[in-house]
């Protein structure tokens, strides 16, 4: 079964040390952008997990962070309005990259998990399975507690 979110309303996520992003909600039409970049980055092919999580992070950022609060520049200066840039900046950030993951991919990345769960067939092949574990014979249990 898959659990869907029907308010598909933007929202704040709060990242934390005081950081808090506005995000879109990860529609079919941002995933699709977000795949064609990953690919063109090649993504697919020859990067690392790590490097392929990176990228998919900040390609998902670019698409769906419309505001923030909490960010300011090298001297300290509020940033009022997200670009590409600072975005990428912002995910340079290790523990914001981290936050951000667990907060807006890790839900995405489980719910894609969710629609791969059935339940299994009772003519699959573990429908004939045989029992292997064994149980403990009465008195080797009572030799034990002696």
């Amino acid at each position: 079964m898959i659990k869907l979110d029907l308010s598909n309303e933007p929202k704040w996520l709060d990242i934390g040390r005081g950081v808090k992003v506005h995000v879109l909600p990860p529609l079919s039409a941002i995933a699709a952008q977000v795949w064609q970049e990953m690919a063109e980055a090649g993504a697919f092919e020859d990067n690392t997990d790590i490097e392929s999580g990176v990228l998919e992070a900040k390609a998902w950022a670019r698409r769906v962070i419309d505001a923030w609060e909490g960010v300011g520049d090298a001297n300290g200066e509020m940033l009022c309005e997200p670009t590409p840039e600072t975005i990428d900046a912002l995910m340079d950030v290790p523990w914001v990259y981290l936050a951000f993951r667990a907060l807006y991919l890790a839900p995405l990345h489980a719910l894609e998990s969710e629609k791969n769960v059935s339940s299994p067939l009772p003519s699959g092949s573990s429908a004939g399975a045989v029992d292997t574990a064994k149980p403990v014979k009465a008195s080797a249990k009572n030799a034990r507690a002696d």
